[in-house]
């Protein structure tokens, strides 16, 4: 069975997109205002709900919403993956520590973490959509840990009650715009969009044995 094509569904993608223009639109116009900085030693809870409200929404679709997954099924899977190029940005965070503007032990595995992801999303696209499923489903699982990886040491580097490896430098700069759109809207939109990813292929495995 191929891939879904978008091609041959029109209507999944532009519900997506409106989502993901006001998803962003929201998070610009918050950071802008100020709402993701937080007092010295206070927990971020604005920004903590901004990163993981979208994918817990998304994963209560996928257990509830037989519609739901339908309509990620039509999606395409080549697309979905591609979207994850955008990761590459990831050498900010490289660039943002040689400078001292954000600690390294969050901003190297953060950073190299999303390069890798980034890089080789053609090359799965590519070689691997329709070929393994299992070894894409290894390939989005490391983009879901980086994911985890880079929120879980954003937080224990926040001047908060968790940051517990707060030092010189800490994620302060993460809460302030533009470097607030990756955890309020980056993050959580790729987590979303692997989530996206495993359904269709659930989908199309379903498809398939029926």
């Amino acid at each position: 069975m191929s891939v879904p094509s978008l091609a041959r569904s029109p209507r999944s993608l532009p519900p997506a997109a409106a989502v993901s223009v006001g998803w962003f639109a929201a998070a610009l116009g918050a950071g802008a205002l100020g709402a993701f900085q937080t007092a010295p030693g206070a927990p971020p809870v604005a920004i903590g709900l901004a990163a993981g409200a979208p994918p817990l929404a998304v994963l209560a679709l996928a257990v509830g919403s037989p519609r739901f997954r339908a309509w990620a099924g039509r999606l395409d899977l080549r697309f979905l993956t591609l979207l994850q190029t955008w990761r590459t940005a990831g050498l900010a965070f490289l660039a943002l520590t040689a400078v001292h503007a954000l600690p390294g032990g969050f901003a190297l595995p953060a950073g190299i973490g999303d390069v890798v992801v980034g890089l080789t999303a053609p090359l799965v696209a590519l070689f691997v959509v329709g070929r393994s499923d299992r070894l894409y489903v290894a390939w989005t699982a490391l983009g879901i840990v980086d994911l985890v990886v880079a929120v879980t040491l954003g937080v224990l580097y926040s001047n908060s009650p968790v940051g517990v490896l707060y030092g010189d430098v800490g994620t302060d700069l993460m809460a302030t715009l533009p470097m607030s759109l990756i955890p309020t809207f980056g993050v959580p939109i790729t987590l979303v969009v692997h989530m996206l990813s495993l359904i269709n292929l659930a989908e199309r495995r379903t498809g398939d044995d029926r």
